[in-house]
């Protein structure tokens, strides 16, 4: 007799808690096949927890409380066992391009019923892309026309700015990202009032805004290590 499957474990990201409550029953009501191993409302908390949930699918909503998850799409993606699918009410043809582009594995409108909804997270757990053929043909396209037409990085020159003490920051805080600035300069020997000078350079020179939008960037462009 062979042993059950492991359920699929799924983490729900959306920002109106009657579309969080919906999408969990009906994913609970799928037990044993899949279940909800937790829920976010905003960038912050669907960063925080994918950590420490690494569900198999993040069923992600890319409007959250104002704010585009792409922004940190490729955070929730740093973790190798969770794969994204999108569902939203985006219609802007190209920011659904930018998540697949991104690392999304597929992409759903809040219009579609709830087989759709089941089907699609059970076929990109199995390794498979789910959008239309329309999506793929601009997508593929695209990624051809970039390998074929390398284009100079326009976040090459920020980069080149970064000190290798900031650079030991940043990769401190990619590495411990939901750490107080308390903890982060204790583990990089320093007091916080210089960390917070050192963060304001970063900040000023990476054109972020706050630690949550360095922890994206650093992430999105692979500045986790420091300098040897």
């Amino acid at each position: 007799m062979q042993p059950a499957a492991k359920p699929i474990g799924v983490m729900v990201v959306d920002d109106h808690q009657t579309m969080l409550w919906g999408l969990s029953k009906l994913i609970d009501g799928e037990k044993p096949r899949m279940h909800v191993v937790g829920t976010a409302r905003n960038c912050e908390e669907a960063l925080e927890q994918v950590g420490q949930l690494s569900p198999d699918i993040i069923l992600l909503d890319l409007d959250l409380d104002g704010r585009s998850a792409l922004e940190i799409l490729p955070g929730l993606l740093s973790n190798p066992a969770s794969r994204a699918l999108i569902l939203t009410g985006e219609r802007e043809q190209k920011t659904l391009d930018m998540a697949v582009l991104q690392g999304a594995r597929g992409v759903l409108r809040k219009d579609a019923s709830a087989e759709q909804v089941l089907r699609a997270i059970e076929r990109v757990h199995r390794g498979e892309l789910c959008m239309d053929a329309e999506t793929m043909s601009r997508v593929f396209s695209e990624f051809m026309a970039s390998r074929q037409s390398p284009r100079s990085d326009p976040e090459a020159e920020k980069q080149a700015g970064l000190t290798a003490k900031e650079r030991k920051i940043i990769a401190t805080v990619v590495e411990s990202s939901g750490a107080s600035n308390k903890a982060l300069a204790q583990k990089l020997f320093i007091t916080e009032h210089t960390l917070r000078n050192h963060l304001t350079s970063i900040y000023q020179k990476l054109d972020v805004a706050n630690r949550l939008e360095l922890y994206c960037y650093a992430v999105k462009h692979q500045l986790g290590k420091p300098l040897s």
